[in-house]
C-alpha cells in the first residue's frame, strides 16, 4: 500500500496544478500544527488534537459534523450517499449504545457526529485506495471540503484563546464612543430583545450558533450538481466563508474588542467599565486602553458573524425564492442577534459589511481573471475598512460629538461598497442576448 501511495504522489507532482494543491496543503499543515504549539503554550489543545478526539469522545461540534459530511457527499451519487449516512448513524448509534453501557453521560457536547467525522475520514482512504484519476481527484477535494469546514471551526477557536491570552488590553471604550454617531444600536437592539423575553432570545441564539449550517444549506445548493458534472464550480460560498475566518482573526490582534455585554454589562464583572448595557448608553468620555481578563475573546472588530451572514446573503441571490428568503432572514436574525446579545457594536456591523464585499469580490476577480474595475473596488474596500479602524481609534470623541454628519457617512462608506460590487457584478455577468429566429424557409409550389 506505501508503495502504491508513493506513486500516486510523484505522478501528481509532475503536474503543475497538483504542486499548487500540494504546496496549499502543507502551509496549512503548518499553520495548524503552529497553532497547537501556540494553544499547548496555555495549557490547552490545540486545533488537530481536539479534532482527533473527537473521533471518540461526544463532539461539541455535532451539527457541524454532519454538515461538514453532507457538503462532502456532493460528490457522491445517491445509492453512495445513502450508504455514507447509514454508516454514520450507525456509528453513532454504536457510540451510544457503549456510553450507555458504561453509564457514560455526555455533559459537554452533542452525543452525535463522531460518526460523520469518521465516514469523512474513510473516503480519503477510499480515495487514494480505491480510485484512480479524476474520480480520485473528485472525492479528494469532496474530502477535503469537508473537512476545511470543521477545521475552520477548531481553528477559530484556537485563534480566540490566543487573542484573549495575548491582548491583555483591549479597545472597547473607542468604539463605544465611536458608536454614538450610529446611535448605541447595540443598546437599543438589546432593550428590544430583552423585552421579547425568552422566545425571542432563543430564536435568535438559535439562528446565531447555526450560522455554519445555513452556509452549507446554500452551498449544498450551488454544488448540487457536482455529482452529475464531476466537477466543482469556480466560486462558491465556502472560499468565502474559509478566507473571512482566516483573516478576520488576524484583525483581531491588532484591534482587540471584547463587546459590550462583557465592557460595559454583568457578564465582564470587576474588568467591565459599569453595569450599563442594555439600559443606559455609555457616557462621552475620553476613551482609553482598558484591561480585560484573559478568558474573553477580544473577536469583535469586525463582526464576522455578520461578514459570514453578509456572505450567506449575496450567494443566496441566485437561488430559488425560497433561499433567498432564507438568506435575507438569516442577515436580518444575525444582525439583531449581534447586537440583542450585547456581542458586538455597531461599528463592528459596518467594518464587517465591508470586509465581508470585499473579500467577495477578491476571490470573484481571482476566479475571472483580474482586471482594472475589480483591483480597484478590492482596493476601494480595503480602503474604506482600513479607514474605517482608523476613525474609531483616532476619532471616537469627534464622532460622539458629531454623530449628524459621521453616522452618515459611516453609512455611506459602507452603502458605496455594497453598491461598487452589485454595479461590478452586473458588468461582469454575461448579458442575454436574443434567442436567434431560424429562417424561414421558401414554400414549395
Amino acid at each position: 500500500m506505501f508503495s502504491r501511495i508513493s506513486r500516486i504522489v510523484f505522478a501528481a507532482w509532475r503536474q503543475p496544478r497538483a504542486i499548487l494543491w500540494a504546496t496549499a496543503g502543507v502551509v496549512t499543515l503548518g499553520f495548524l500544527i503552529a497553532l497547537e504549539i501556540a494553544a499547548r503554550h496555555y495549557g490547552l489543545p490545540g486545533p488537530i488534537v481536539n479534532q482527533v478526539q473527537e473521533l471518540v469522545i461526544a463532539p461539541k461540534s455535532g451539527f457541524l459534523l454532519y454538515a461538514s459530511m453532507a457538503l462532502m457527499m456532493v460528490v457522491l451519487t445517491w445509492r453512495q450517499r445513502f450508504i455514507a449516512a447509514g454508516v454514520a448513524i450507525g456509528i453513532d448509534v454504536a457510540f451510544l449504545l457503549v456510553r450507555w453501557v458504561a453509564d457514560i453521560k455526555v455533559t459537554d457536547g452533542h452525543p452525535f457526529g463522531s460518526g460523520a467525522l469518521w465516514v469523512i475520514l474513510g473516503c480519503a482512504v477510499i480515495a487514494v485506495t480505491r480510485r484512480t484519476g479524476r474520480e480520485r481527484v473528485l472525492l479528494l477535494k469532496g474530502v477535503g471540503l469537508g473537512l476545511l469546514l470543521v477545521a475552520g471551526r477548531k481553528t477559530g477557536d484556537t485563534w480566540l484563546l490566543i487573542t484573549s491570552k495575548t491582548r491583555p488590553a483591549v479597545l472597547d471604550q473607542y468604539v463605544a464612543t465611536a458608536d454614538h454617531a450610529l446611535g448605541n444600536p447595540s443598546w437599543l437592539v438589546g432593550r428590544m430583545v430583552t423585552a421579547t423575553g425568552p422566545i425571542g432570545a432563543h430564536l435568535l441564539d438559535y439562528v446565531y450558533t447555526l450560522l455554519p449550517v445555513a452556509a452549507v444549506v446554500v452551498t449544498l445548493y450551488q454544488l448540487r450538481a457536482v455529482a452529475v458534472e464531476r466537477r466543482f464550480p469556480g466560486h462558491h460560498l465556502v472560499r468565502t466563508f474559509l478566507v473571512i475566518g482566516l483573516l478576520g482573526p488576524a484583525i483581531y490582534m491588532i484591534y482587540p474588542v471584547v463587546g459590550p455585554i462583557f465592557a460595559y454589562g454583568a457578564d465582564g464583572g470587576h474588568w467591565a467599565v459599569a453595569n450599563l448595557w442594555p439600559g443606559t448608553p455609555p457616557p462621552i468620555n475620553a476613551p482609553h486602553h482598558m484591561p480585560f481578563d484573559e478568558i474573553t475573546p477580544r473577536n469583535c472588530m469586525p463582526s464576522l458573524h455578520t461578514a459570514w451572514a453578509t456572505a450567506i446573503f449575496i450567494h443566496s441571490r441566485k437561488g430559488p425564492r425560497t433561499l433567498r428568503f432564507a438568506g435575507a432572514f438569516w442577515l436580518i436574525a444575525t444582525l439583531a442577534a449581534t447586537l440583542g446579545f450585547g456581542y458586538h457594536y455597531g461599528a463592528d456591523i459596518v467594518a464587517g459589511v465591508v470586509f465581508a464585499f470585499t473579500i467577495e469580490v477578491a476571490l470573484r476577480s481571482h476566479e475571472r481573471g483580474w482586471d482594472r474595475r475589480g483591483i480597484q473596488l478590492v482596493a476601494y474596500g480595503a480602503t474604506v475598512f482600513a479607514a474605517l479602524l482608523v476613525s474609531y481609534r483616532y476619532l471616537p470623541m469627534e464622532m460622539a460629538e458629531y454623530p449628524w454628519m459621521f453616522g452618515p457617512l459611516l453609512i455611506l462608506a459602507m452603502t458605496s461598497v455594497v453598491y461598487g460590487y452589485v454595479r461590478t457584478i452586473k458588468l461582469w455577468e454575461p448579458k442575454a442576448g436574443p434567442v436567434p429566429q431560424p429562417e424561414p424557409q421558401p414554400e414549395l409550389v
